[in-house]
Protein backbone atom coordinates (compact mmCIF):
# COMPACT_ATOMS: atom_id res chain seq x y z
CA UNK A 1 0.00 0.00 0.00
CA UNK A 2 1.34 3.27 -0.86
CA UNK A 3 1.70 6.32 1.75
CA UNK A 4 -1.02 8.34 0.69
CA UNK A 5 -3.58 5.29 0.36
CA UNK A 6 -2.66 4.45 3.82
CA UNK A 7 -2.84 8.02 5.20
CA UNK A 8 -6.55 7.68 3.35
CA UNK A 9 -7.84 5.16 4.91
CA UNK A 10 -6.60 6.29 8.60
CA UNK A 11 -8.48 9.63 7.66
CA UNK A 12 -12.04 7.23 6.44
CA UNK A 13 -11.38 5.27 9.90
CA UNK A 14 -10.83 8.28 11.95
CA UNK A 15 -14.45 10.50 10.43
CA UNK A 16 -16.16 6.77 10.84
CA UNK A 17 -15.28 7.25 14.82
CA UNK A 18 -15.98 11.31 14.83
CA UNK A 19 -19.46 9.97 13.57
CA UNK A 20 -20.04 7.67 15.57
CA UNK A 21 -19.10 9.75 18.64
CA UNK A 22 -21.70 12.41 17.43
CA UNK A 23 -24.35 10.11 17.02
CA UNK A 24 -24.30 8.48 20.10
CA UNK A 25 -23.95 11.99 21.62
CA UNK A 26 -26.74 13.02 19.60
CA UNK A 27 -29.01 9.91 20.62
CA UNK A 28 -28.45 10.83 24.47
CA UNK A 29 -28.94 14.61 23.72
CA UNK A 30 -32.59 15.92 25.54
CA UNK A 31 -34.97 16.35 23.35
CA UNK A 32 -34.63 19.62 21.93
CA UNK A 33 -37.14 22.05 20.80
CA UNK A 34 -37.34 22.19 16.73
CA UNK A 35 -34.86 24.70 15.10
CA UNK A 36 -34.48 26.33 19.04
CA UNK A 37 -31.51 24.51 20.29
CA UNK A 38 -28.11 25.66 19.22
CA UNK A 39 -26.31 22.67 20.70
CA UNK A 40 -27.82 20.33 18.86
CA UNK A 41 -28.00 22.66 15.63
CA UNK A 42 -24.06 22.52 16.04
CA UNK A 43 -23.95 18.79 16.74
CA UNK A 44 -26.43 18.40 13.30
CA UNK A 45 -23.94 20.94 11.43
CA UNK A 46 -20.65 18.86 12.28
CA UNK A 47 -22.62 15.43 11.71
CA UNK A 48 -22.78 16.87 7.83
CA UNK A 49 -19.82 17.72 7.85
CA UNK A 50 -18.52 14.81 8.44
CA UNK A 51 -20.39 12.91 5.83
CA UNK A 52 -19.55 15.44 3.34
CA UNK A 53 -15.75 14.42 4.09
CA UNK A 54 -16.12 11.17 3.98
CA UNK A 55 -18.20 11.69 0.38
CA UNK A 56 -15.22 13.61 -0.38
CA UNK A 57 -12.79 10.83 0.21
CA UNK A 58 -14.91 8.45 -1.92
CA UNK A 59 -15.90 10.04 -4.64
CA UNK A 60 -13.83 9.44 -7.51
CA UNK A 61 -11.68 12.22 -9.06
CA UNK A 62 -11.05 13.25 -12.51
CA UNK A 63 -7.70 15.02 -13.08
CA UNK A 64 -6.98 16.13 -16.85
CA UNK A 65 -3.66 15.62 -18.08
CA UNK A 66 -2.04 17.06 -20.98
CA UNK A 67 -2.25 15.84 -24.66
CA UNK A 68 1.15 16.62 -25.21
CA UNK A 69 3.72 17.98 -22.49
CA UNK A 70 4.97 21.40 -23.91
CA UNK A 71 7.83 22.93 -21.84
CA UNK A 72 5.97 25.86 -20.14
CA UNK A 73 3.24 24.71 -20.03
CA UNK A 74 1.22 23.70 -16.84
CA UNK A 75 -2.45 23.36 -18.27
CA UNK A 76 -4.29 21.01 -20.56
CA UNK A 77 -3.08 22.41 -23.87
CA UNK A 78 -6.75 22.14 -26.44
Amino acid sequence: MTDYSECLMIARQELRLAQAALRREMADYPTPIAGCDEQFNHLLDQSQRIRNALAALEAPHFVPTPRRLDIGMSIESR
